[in-house]
């Protein structure tokens, strides 16, 4: 396993990250044993970094992870989020540190190496939505700020979903350690220059950005919900109906766009669509962290095999590029 620095924090995390929400659903809805064993094998195959939630699960995800920690003695970087709601926003400080204190009970512990603001970023707030300005996600910083000298978190980030230009606002600011971003092989321009007639939303190389001014750089939605594996089927565990980030209209358009990547493993650059995607986010060398959710043991040997081939190779890279172009065409 690869690991890389986390930014400016001092962390060094796994270039496979091992998500517990709702999508994958194994920390969520596995039994006890199906739990303590995926995350006993990704402890094993190296993998240092877990992401979980508050909302995983109304916080189910936070109890099962700490409970397997405990159960196996270990201490990997953990880190979880706080999502505000509109009912929150008359006191952002209270709420946050009301939030922190419920996930560090439900973790079983002291602290945590990393906190989350989990809301989306716009340039106003949504009537009844949990949409945040970038003036409210400096007041969350302020006391993320606090809630690290109290030594409760040690780092702290945001996930960089809404408005672009609000998005790359908060990274300027300076006032968070890390950022999630989407970032996938069907949208890539968090990482990179958008593609011509780019069809999806477009982030702005806003991981570069982050990556440049210190922040660690946590990439998700890297299999797209699923949708990059090219086929609607869904696992037991997981998440049955999910909304796509960044993409198309939904997880069926998503999965039949996947196809048009076939020439990575028809042509042996990778085996299979989900090795491909998993290839192609660690080979941008600003993510820090690839996270990807799991609904079986089986699913996260794959990633695990994916994750130590290592990047695709230059030249599969340089052929996607006629691909994306192409999308905007359609």
């Amino acid at each position: 396993m690869e690991y890389r620095t986390f930014g400016d924090t001092g962390i060094q995390v796994s270039a496979l990250g091992f998500g517990c929400g709702d999508v994958g659903g194994l920390m969520v809805r596995g039994t006890v044993q199906e739990r303590v064993d995926a995350v006993a094998r990704a402890l094993d195959a190296g993998i240092t970094y877990f992401d979980t939630a508050s909302g995983y699960g109304r916080g189910q995800s936070e109890i099962n992870l700490g409970a397997a920690l405990r159960q196996l003695k270990a201490s990997p970087v953990v880190g979880t989020k706080v999502r505000l709601l509109p009912e929150d926003l008359d006191n952002i400080p209270a709420a946050v540190a009301r939030s922190v204190e419920n996930s560090l009970s439900r973790l079983g512990a002291e602290r945590v190496d990393l906190i989350q603001l989990h809301n989306q970023i716009g340039p106003q707030r949504g009537e009844g939505q949990a949409i945040l300005t970038p003036d409210d996600a400096m007041t969350v910083a302020g006391a993320f700020e606090d809630l690290g000298k109290q030594g409760k978190v040690g780092a702290w980030g945001f996930t960089g979903l809404g408005h672009t230009a609000s998005l790359h606002t908060v990274v300027d600011s300076g006032r968070f350690n890390t950022a999630q971003t989407s970032y996938n092989i069907l949208n890539p321009t968090s990482g990179q220059p958008a593609p011509r007639n780019h069809p999806y939303q477009d982030y702005g190389m806003l991981a570069q950005r982050a990556a440049e001014s210190g922040m660690g750089i946590i990439a998700i939605r890297v299999l797209a919900a699923g949708a990059l594996s090219g086929s609607t089927e869904r696992h037991t565990l997981a998440a049955q109906s999910v909304a796509p980030i960044g993409t198309g209209a939904d997880l069926a358009a998503d999965a039949e766009l996947a196809h048009s990547f076939s020439f990575l493993w028809d042509d042996g650059y990778a085996q299979g669509p989900v090795q491909a995607a998993i290839r192609f986010v660690i080979g941008n060398p600003a993510i820090s962290t690839a996270l990807v959710g799991y609904s079986s043991m089986e699913q996260l040997d794959y990633a695990i095999t994916a994750a130590e081939r290592g990047p695709l190779p230059g030249e599969a890279l340089e052929r996607l590029q006629a691909v994306w172009e192409g999308m905007g065409q359609g």
